[in-house]
């Protein structure tokens, strides 16, 4: 209610505003320029024109990039650095998710490097991708099994946080299903007899 007293004036004034051109001008078309302001400068232009550009694209980079991309499909080493190379904004654009592409492909390649940069992502998680320890487990473990003294050292911390997310799964999935039975002892403060609603 008192909402509604608040916008009452302002539909008021705006029917007023309404009223108070004729109606010609009700129906005369809109001006075909507009004012744009950047800053502190402003220009008037036609309302077709288009003021969004792309960025300027770095011809080096994409060409850089796409002769990286020809020889990582070829090479698990140059998979891997370009990986590297996307993790880090090294000389293309930073893109993590084609990063981690590369790095497993390199991997599976066999290449120990890229098995424990895996391990190490996907143990400590990287930007909006959180760890994934049994992911982590079994990159560490493919270059632990090369011999690789990092990754033997990193292997049993991966171990144990995939067993701590499998018990911390345990647990939340008893609560889910115990979660269901605390409604159906819980009481009803209204019952309805006949007449209606009526209050224990």
């Amino acid at each position: 209610m008192y909402r509604a007293l608040l916008l009452w004036p302002a539909a008021a004034l705006a029917l007023l505003g309404c009223a108070a051109q004729t109606p010609a001008e009700q129906l005369a078309p809109a001006s075909d320029t507009v004012r744009v302001c950047e800053g502190s400068r402003c220009v008037d232009q036609h309302r077709s024109h288009q003021r969004w550009q792309p960025p300027a694209a770095d011809a080096a980079a994409e060409r850089r990039l796409e002769a990286l991309s020809r020889l990582a499909a070829q090479d698990p080493k140059a998979a891997y650095d370009l990986g590297l190379r996307l993790l880090r904004g090294d000389g293309v654009a930073r893109d993590s998710f084609q990063a981690i592409e590369w790095l497993r492909q390199a991997g599976d390649h066999g290449l120990v490097a890229a098995q424990l940069a895996l391990g190490r992502i996907y143990l400590q998680g990287l930007e909006e991708m959180g760890a994934d320890p049994a992911e982590a487990e079994a990159w560490l473990g493919r270059a632990a099994a090369q011999g690789n003294k990092d990754a033997g050292r990193l292997l049993p911390q991966a171990q144990a946080a995939k067993r701590d997310a499998q018990a911390g799964y345990q647990v939340r999935a008893a609560e889910r299903s115990a979660w269901g039975r605390w409604y159906t002892a819980a009481p009803y403060y209204w019952y309805w007899g006949g007449a209606g609603w009526i209050l224990y």
